[in-house]
């Protein structure tokens, strides 16, 4: 059995060592682009550096799967994995903004079995287990309810005319804490129609799905992790009666986008 309270440690810890480094605390921040359009900064490595040694030890069967390490294949041979973003929203995380998360995820034969977001700069630790619920700041989740897709909610800085009939919330740059936005009924709908990572939604996926949410891609298929190929194309995270008309919206568009990518 894993020592949960240690890994709640371990991942705050993480959260601490990147709000050492986080420029909206006044600190200098070297960061670079690893290929254009994708930022990394010298918190992401050190976050990465040490999880990997702290996971590795707390749990020493189960490989590694993260935004920052050389991806290996003999992760693929066991059916215990660590899931990383060490640093969810480098955007945010580099222009001082709040909106950044280190995500970890532990996965058992291609699904979640704990999901935890650590996000010091807004105060935040989500933590969730299968089968046992979703958790922020020690207040038990409940994801939206909302049985309407017209008027719903959504993370975005603007929606686009074919969708006026949505409404813009605020939205971090992490993908993981607009996932959980839903978990907590503060958003509605989240959609992405892009290529992503695993790493990416690993730990908002459970959190999202045990706070009451639904939760699969953006054609409506479940989620699987520890591919061969750790991308997917798309996520949808909605209020479960809002769910069916969002991918039939969605799903299209998706098509079209993924066929020309």
């Amino acid at each position: 059995m894993i020592d949960r309270a240690r890994l709640e440690s371990i991942v705050a810890e993480a959260g601490r060592i990147a709000l050492g480094r986080w420029p909206g605390h006044g600190h200098a921040l070297k960061s670079w682009e690893k290929q254009p359009g994708s930022p990394v900064c010298e918190a992401d490595l050190a976050v990465d550096a040490f999880l990997k040694r702290e996971l590795g030890a707390l749990l020493p069967s189960a490989g590694w799967l993260s935004e920052e390490t050389v991806d290996a294949p003999e992760r693929l041979e066991g059916g215990l994995i660590w899931l990383v973003d060490p640093v969810d929203g480098t955007r945010d995380f580099i222009r001082g903004r709040d909106g950044w998360a280190v995500s970890v995820a532990l996965v058992s034969a291609g699904r979640p079995l704990i999901g935890i977001l650590a996000a010091p700069a807004r105060g935040e630790f989500w933590h969730s287990e299968a089968g046992r619920g979703s958790w922020r700041n020690g207040q038990r989740l409940v994801a939206s309810n909302r049985t309407a897709l017209p008027g719903a909610r959504v993370p975005a800085d603007a929606v686009p005319q074919i969708d006026a009939d949505l409404v813009p919330v605020s939205r971090p740059n992490s993908i993981a804490l607009r996932m959980a936005m839903v978990a907590a009924d503060e958003a509605d709908l989240v959609a992405t129609l892009r290529w992503g990572y695993e790493w990416d939604i690993g730990a908002a996926a459970l959190i999202a799905r045990e706070a009451g949410a639904a939760v699969t891609d953006v054609f409506g298929q479940p989620l699987g992790y520890n591919k061969r190929d750790p991308r997917a194309f798309g996520v949808l995270v909605s209020s479960p009666a809002i769910h069916g008309a969002a991918i039939e919206r969605l799903a299209g568009r998706a098509r079209e986008i993924a066929a020309g990518g």
